[in-house]
């Protein structure tokens, strides 16, 4: 008995050893198996089977797996990349905007996320932080095309049609640029009036892309301008046969059939889309398509209430210039980048309208591009001379310039026709001062101390009781230059 239990004891330890080993084998290949089928220990796995269901279009579970590789490995930026892209795609901006972040600073030398994130911040109007991202992606990566369609978007608000269309065509001629690309290329280009680049641009967008609508809508506006309504009224058409019942699209070959004469089809595409049509009193101006209660509110004494109903009517009437300008006045302040292209679209469809010219003038003072102002303000006074607003914004276009001896005119003419505007005296002087025409300076200077106000005019006050006893020595020295008849 003994015998037989050194025996069983001589042949157990490795029988023990061999039922551990397949213990061991068959827990492995369950945690491997169950490893391949939820990847739940795998951020790598996790990562690629997001990647795999985002390409399939399930956004939903693409996030799972994303926020649980995140889960997994928390510095993991190509996860919150995709995470906020799918973020982006679910139209979740809000929480895709710190993915994007945490991705930036997980990996400072990658242009994605910082595109990525200055675009998602462009959209929700928030250009001035979208610029230095989108500036810092082209660092990275200069042909990064969503970065520098981005900029070129932030250009073309700020004003600045000239980068913009810079910056535009640079991503359009990416070998891979899509057709989108080539489309914001013809806004920019078209904003910057060369409307034959614009035109060429558009056409290469359909050219790759037939069925663009953005492209063929662009075309129409191009063709509207040029006076080809039969070949706009095609292109809205079309796209309308491609996204059926977009009331832009519609309100867009509603305008067309306005200007073009077509009343009786203006009024039953009007009366399909629920408008009504009022003509304007002014000769040129297109007829007004707006529901009553959008009229009514426009005309509101709340200048938010006024707006708001303005940007509404203007979504169907985008062609109507006194919109346009109505919409450049209330922004002059609040948004000088906004007045601004609002004043110059409306200049754009009627240059020959003074009130629309000179507004666009003042913008352009308000953005200090004087040279721009100066020429379209000089237009303007030459045709209508007694528009005072046009006369004021010339002078400070020219004083800013330091083109003094054309400014000094503009000034005495402000004078003449509103005597009590004491600051003029000011600037008459200071620009006879920087002429060296002392003694014209001083007489100026003397008339502005004498009508002053102590509490409006303190700082200018100030300025000429320091200049004064230089400026009677150098006259007293004879110095200076005699005023040029």
């Amino acid at each position: 008995m003994m015998g037989e239990t050194k025996l069983w004891s001589q042949h157990r330890r490795p029988l023990l050893l061999l039922v551990w080993l397949l213990l061991a084998v068959c827990y492995a290949g369950a945690a491997f198996a169950q490893t391949e089928e939820l990847g739940e220990v795998d951020p790598i796995k996790l990562f690629e089977r997001g990647q795999n269901a985002h390409a399939r279009g399930d956004l939903q579970a693409a996030l799972g797996f994303y926020e649980q590789a995140i889960k997994l490995r928390p510095e993991f930026p190509e996860a919150e990349f995709q995470r906020g892209s799918a973020l982006i795609a679910l139209n979740r901006p809000a929480e895709a905007e710190p993915a994007f972040r945490r991705a930036i600073e997980l990996r400072k030398d990658w242009s994605l996320p910082y595109s990525s994130l200055g675009v998602l911040l462009l959209r929700g109007n928030r250009a001035k932080e979208a610029e230095p991202l989108l500036q810092q992606a082209i660092k990275i990566d200069a042909h990064n095309t969503a970065a520098l369609r981005g900029l070129a978007e932030v250009k073309l608000q700020a004003g600045d049609a000239k980068e913009a269309t810079r910056l535009a065509r640079s991503a359009a001629e990416d070998p891979d640029a899509p057709a989108s690309a080539w489309v914001f290329l013809a806004y920019a280009q078209a904003a910057s009036g060369d409307k034959t680049a614009a035109l060429a641009s558009v056409e290469k967008a359909l050219e790759l892309e037939p069925a663009n609508v953005p492209a063929l809508v662009q075309r129409a506006a191009l063709k509207t301008d040029a006076g080809d309504y039969d070949h706009a009224i095609a292109d809205l058409k079309k796209a309308d046969a491609l996204k059926p019942d977009d009331k832009q699209i519609l309100t867009h070959l509603l305008d067309v059939y306005s200007r073009s004469g077509k009343t009786e089809e203006a009024a039953q595409l009007a009366e399909k889309l629920g408008l009504n049509q009022t003509a304007n009193a002014k000769k040129g101006e297109l007829n007004l398509i707006g529901t009553p209660e959008e009229i009514q509110a426009a005309n509101d004494p709340d200048s938010a209430k006024a707006r708001k109903a303005l940007e509404s009517l203007l979504t169907k009437n985008g062609r109507n210039p006194r919109l346009l300008a109505r919409l450049g006045a209330s922004y002059r302040t609040d948004d000088p980048a906004r007045s601004l292209e609002f004043y110059r679209r409306a200049n754009e469809i009627e240059p020959a309208n003074a009130e629309f010219a000179a507004g666009y003038g003042a913008a352009l003072v308000q953005a200090r591009r004087f040279a721009e102002a100066a020429t379209i303000l000089r237009r303007v006074v030459s045709v209508a001379p007694d528009y005072y607003a046009a006369h004021a914004n010339l002078a400070t276009a020219l004083y800013e310039l330091k083109q003094f001896a054309a400014a000094i005119p503009e000034y005495e003419w402000l004078l003449n026709a509103k005597s009590d505007l004491v600051i003029a005296y000011f600037f008459i002087a200071t620009a006879h001062d920087k002429l060296g025409e002392f003694e014209e300076a001083l007489s100026a200077y003397e008339t502005f101390l004498a009508r002053a106000n102590a509490n409006t005019n303190a700082l200018e006050i100030e300025k000429v009781k320091l200049r004064l006893p230089t400026l009677k020595n150098q006259i007293a020295l004879k110095q200076g230059t005699k005023r040029k008849p």
